[in-house]
C-alpha cells in the first residue's frame, strides 16, 4: 500500500506585498488658476488613491536682465501676474478635505518645459494639466497640451478643450 503523502506542508505562504511609497498626483497650470473640472479630476484622483497633491504653478519670467540683477525673482513677478491668491486657495479647498497638499512656484522662461521637467524628477503617478483655458487661450493650451502628452514620462490627464 503506497504512502500517504501529506503536500500542505510543502507549500509555502507567499509573501505579503511590499507597501511602495505613494506617487503624487502633480496638477499643473501656467500662472493660472486651475480649472474648476482639473481641480475635481485632482481632488478624485487623490482620495481614490490616498496618493498627495502637488500644485505646481508654472510662471513665464518676462527678459528682464536688469530687474533680475537688482531684484532678484521676487521683483520679476508680481503676485497679481500669476494668479498666487486664487492657487493658494486651492490648495486650501483641497486640503480641507484631508488631502496632503503641496505648492509649488516654478519660475522660468519656459513653463511647459518646467513643469515637465518637475514632474520627471517627482515621478507622479498622474499629471494634470489645467489651466484655466479662459484665460490662457485657445492655442497656447492646445500646444502646451501637445507637448505634455508628447513628453511627459506619466499617465496625463488635459483639462477639457485642451
Amino acid at each position: 500500500m503506497p504512502a500517504v503523502r501529506n503536500r500542505q506542508a510543502d507549500i509555502s505562504l507567499p509573501e505579503p506585498p511590499v507597501a511602495r511609497a505613494r506617487r503624487p498626483v502633480v496638477l499643473g497650470t501656467l500662472a493660472l488658476r486651475p480649472d474648476p473640472t482639473a481641480e475635481q479630476m485632482a481632488i478624485n484622483s487623490c482620495l481614490d488613491s490616498g496618493s498627495p497633491l502637488v500644485i505646481v504653478n508654472s510662471v513665464q519670467l518676462p527678459p528682464y536682465p536688469t530687474t533680475m540683477m537688482v531684484g532678484g525673482l521676487g521683483a520679476m513677478v508680481l503676485p497679481h501676474e500669476d494668479d498666487r491668491e486664487a492657487v493658494a486657495e486651492c490648495a486650501d479647498r483641497i486640503a480641507s478635505l484631508g488631502i496632503e497638499v503641496e505648492t509649488v512656484g516654478l519660475f522660468t522662461p519656459r513653463p511647459v518645459r518646467a513643469l515637465l521637467d518637475f514632474a520627471g524628477r517627482r515621478s507622479p503617478g498622474l499629471l494634470i494639466f489645467g489651466p484655466l483655458l479662459s484665460k490662457v487661450g485657445r492655442l497656447k493650451m492646445r500646444r502646451a497640451s501637445r507637448r505634455i502628452r508628447r513628453d511627459a514620462t506619466c499617465l496625463v490627464w488635459v483639462a477639457p478643450d485642451g
